[in-house]
């Protein structure tokens, strides 16, 4: 696949995946669902790793940290992100998640001693305002909904912006991505799986077409091909403009839930949206999404 074939992808995929998960809702409680998700999509990203050759052998060491990615990334940041999408559409679940890219650049500064760019402090204030906009009352929600939804979809995208620091520093140890995506998933299942059992959440199932679905789509495309389109394309482009695509993600799930959940716009959503691109947009390194032909 050239470089615009690995881009669209993962735009694609991700950005469709928001919608895919309010397919999960009915029969099972959602923190359940990321529970049949991740273990699903850990089977088969080992079984993937096996076939290729590639070892899955870890020390305790880095077990250790693979749990901890694992706990928040394919934990937390899930379970919040499936709460939230109860109480908020699917794409200002998006718009919110967007922040990823200006926490991750902080989180770089506080813990890596990453240099921040004039422009980019510019792009985390117009992200935050931005998001604060999409935010306001008056975008057709109750306001405990709305409340409670925020609180989740921001405190999964923190938890996002953590894991992603623990993956930088894991890769910077030397664990390759593929096997440890595949062992840090199996601990994001684990862990949930241990606080579904401790809150009594019932490990029910449900057999619909719409559900079994909507866990492959998740599973096979949103947590394994993705992914491996997104992280070869950053090993052809670098990592900065491949970046680009968290900035068109909202934009495919924003439309998605316009069609699909009826989201109404108003001039807060609308100019929030605005800004809260052009932040992730300043705060991205490089210069333009440049995609050359592999």
């Amino acid at each position: 696949m050239n470089d615009l074939s690995l881009y669209l992808v993962s735009v694609l995929i991700w950005g469709s995946t928001w919608i895919a998960i309010t397919f999960q809702y009915g029969r099972v409680a959602p923190e359940v669902s990321v529970v049949y998700r991740f273990a699903l999509a850990a089977l088969l990203l080992a079984a993937w790793c096996l076939l290729r050759g590639l070892k899955l052998r870890f020390t305790r060491r880095e077990h250790g940290w693979l749990a901890l990615q694992g706990a928040l990334m394919f934990g937390i940041n899930y379970v919040c992100v499936y709460l939230a999408e109860q109480r908020i559409p699917s794409g200002l679940m998006a718009v919110i998640f967007s922040l990823l890219a200006i926490l991750n650049l902080l989180g770089a500064r506080v813990f890596f001693g990453t240099p921040v760019a004039r422009k980019a402090l510019a792009g985390v204030a117009l992200g935050i305002a931005g998001v604060g906009l999409v935010c306001l009352p008056g975008a057709g929600f109750g306001a405990g909904s709305l409340q409670a939804g925020l609180g989740l979809a921001l405190g999964g995208t923190v938890a996002a912006s953590l894991s992603n620091l623990v993956s930088q520093r894991n890769q910077r140890h030397g664990i390759p991505v593929m096997q440890g995506n595949a062992v840090s998933m199996a601990y994001g299942a684990a862990f949930v799986a241990l606080y579904c059992a401790l809150a009594g959440r019932p490990f029910t199932f449900d057999a619909s077409l719409h559900y079994l679905g909507s866990l492959a789509f998740l599973a096979v495309f949103g947590s394994i091909l993705a992914f491996g389109a997104y992280l070869t394309l950053v090993g052809r482009i670098g990592a900065g403009r491949a970046g680009y695509a968290m900035v068109a993600i909202p934009v495919v799930a924003l439309a998605l839930s316009t069609a699909m959940e009826g989201l109404r716009w108003h001039w807060g959503l609308a100019l929030g949206v605005g800004l809260c691109l052009a932040g992730n947009l300043l705060v991205l390194p490089g210069t333009r999404p440049r995609l050359a032909r592999a």
